[in-house]
C-alpha cells in the first residue's frame, strides 16, 4: 500500500514533527542544535519558508512552518537529509536518525495558529527547565 500524498499549496501553514529512530536522541550536544538551526535557516532562505515557532526536544522537534510556495516536501527532504548527514559526520556514525516520515498537520490559521504557537512555546519552556 502506498503512502498518502502530502497536501501542499501556496501559503499553507503546517505543524511539523519528526522523531528520532526508535525514539533515540537527535541532538546529543548544543552544537547539534545549532547545526540543525543553521540548516533550517538555509532551508527557509532557499524555499522561501517562514518559521512561526519551533521547539527542539532531545529526540524530536516541532516546527510551525508557512510555505508561500507549495514546496514542503522538497524543503523537508533538504532539512532532514542534510541534518542527518551533518549529525552522522559529527558523531562518526552512519544510517537513519529519523523514525519514518515526518508528520505534517495543516494548520487552520483562524482557529489553530494561536493555539499551536502557544503549545509549541509551552513545550519549549518546559524543555528549558
Amino acid at each position: 500500500m502506498s503512502r498518502p500524498l502530502r497536501i501542499e499549496f501556496n501559503g499553507a501553514l503546517y505543524h511539523i514533527t519528526s522523531r528520532g529512530n526508535a525514539r533515540s536522541d537527535i541532538y546529543l550536544k548544543d552544537a547539534d542544535r545549532h547545526a540543525f538551526l543553521n540548516i533550517l535557516d538555509k532551508v527557509c532562505q532557499q524555499y522561501n519558508w517562514t518559521i512561526h515557532a519551533y521547539c527542539l526536544m532531545t529526540n524530536h522537534y516541532h516546527l510551525l512552518v508557512e510555505t508561500p510556495d507549495a514546496n514542503l516536501s522538497r524543503g523537508m527532504r533538504q532539512l532532514n537529509g542534510v541534518y542527518t548527514q551533518k549529525f552522522n559526520h559529527l558523531h562518526n556514525r552512519v544510517g537513519h536518525i529519523y523514525q519514518g516520515r515526518y508528520k505534517a498537520i495543516i494548520v487552520r490559521r483562524e482557529a489553530y495558529l494561536l493555539e499551536m504557537t502557544q503549545f509549541v512555546l509551552r513545550i519549549k519552556a518546559l524543555a528549558i527547565v
